[in-house]
């Protein structure tokens, strides 16, 4: 019996892991797309001021990236400093601001500003020099109303860096990297659609990639997924997140007693099982406040508040405006 039971949290810990992960990436809403092709050559480098959230209108969950999809460059970012090849992705959870470049003293640039008005017809393509042999950057951003939950957004970095030349699993991601240079190269009937959606299958893929690979903690949402019990806890609470938990449910199916799960929420999550739950539902409220058009009162009711005059109280405290104000914004 005791054999049996030590080999049994590995096998529960994974499952309730990637439930979880199940969970949080079902509920993501992505917007925004690929916004230009940028193609420099020489000696240049970008402008170190974030800008993209400019593009996008909005200020919140303003995801930049780039693809290289030819050519060498260099990267820097908050004194530090990486040299990018083909095929390498670059994330910015939060729109550090950053520098691109190539050589040294190159011209500066500052390719959003050359952006023509919208709508596009056809992806923009902005050429810097004559050599067609110099860096080829597919780059925009994504509105990720996922960074609004806290516990994912604390476990994000400031930088995502993949690199798929040489990967083993990389087959995948290169020939979708592949499709979107082809879909710029020659324009096809709708085009313009289809890499805003290779663009999100790339994201939610990185980001799975970086929940899974990253570094073992101590602390914070990744290393609750990590523990065993607690990965089970929040498990139930992803599966069934409108259900009336109490704290005595969530540590009998944890299989640890009220205190101690208190204390290890506390310790590992900064926060209380029953917070979590409350918080883990108000971010289900955002996205169908964004997704659909369901009455207020009943996403309130849904989301466990007796009055839609409560749920308008805990949402402006979570996300910093109220309900009627997040749908506009969202919605535009």
């Amino acid at each position: 019996m005791r054999e049996a039971l030590s080999e049994n949290p590995d096998q529960a810990r994974g499952v309730a892991r990637d439930d979880v992960l199940s969970a949080l990436l079902s509920t993501i809403r992505l917007s925004g797309s690929l916004q230009f092709c940028f193609m420099p050559s020489g000696n240049w480098q970008t402008d170190a001021t974030p800008s993209m959230a400019g593009l996008s209108g909005k200020s919140g969950g303003t995801v930049p990236f780039h693809i290289v999809a030819a050519g060498h460059c260099w990267l820097k970012m908050e004194g530090e400093e990486a040299v990018l090849e083909p095929g390498d992705v670059l994330v910015f959870p939060f729109g550090t601001g950053h520098q691109l470049g190539a050589g040294i003293d190159g011209r500066l640039i500052n390719p959003t500003r050359e952006l023509p008005p919208k709508p596009w017809r056809q992806i923009p393509v902005l050429r810097h020099g004559d050599d067609d042999q110099g860096v080829r950057l597919l780059c925009g951003y994504l509105q990720c109303d996922a960074l609004c939950f806290a516990p994912l957004k604390r476990a994000l970095p400031r930088l995502i860096h993949v690199k798929t030349r040489g990967a083993n699993d990389g087959d995948w991601l290169r020939a979708t990297i592949r499709q979107m240079v082809d879909e710029v190269d020659t324009p096809r009937a709708g085009g313009i659609s289809m890499l805003p959606r290779l663009t999100e299958i790339i994201f939610i893929e990185i980001l799975r990639h970086q929940i899974m690979m990253a570094e073992p903690q101590t602390t914070g949402w990744l290393a609750a997924l990590a523990d065993a019990a607690l990965s089970r806890c929040l498990s139930l609470i992803h599966d069934e997140p409108m259900r009336d938990w109490s704290l005595d449910e969530l540590s009998a199916a944890s299989g640890m007693s009220r205190s101690v799960l208190a204390e290890r929420f506390q310790t590992v999550l900064g926060t209380s099982p029953i917070r979590y739950v409350r918080d883990w539902r108000l971010y289900l409220a955002s996205v169908a406040l964004a997704s659909s058009g369901r009455a207020i009162a009943t996403i309130a009711y849904e989301t466990g508040y007796a009055t839609e005059a409560a749920f308008n109280r805990a949402f402006s405290r979570a996300f910093g405006t109220p309900p009627g104000s997040w749908r506009a914004m969202a919605q535009t």
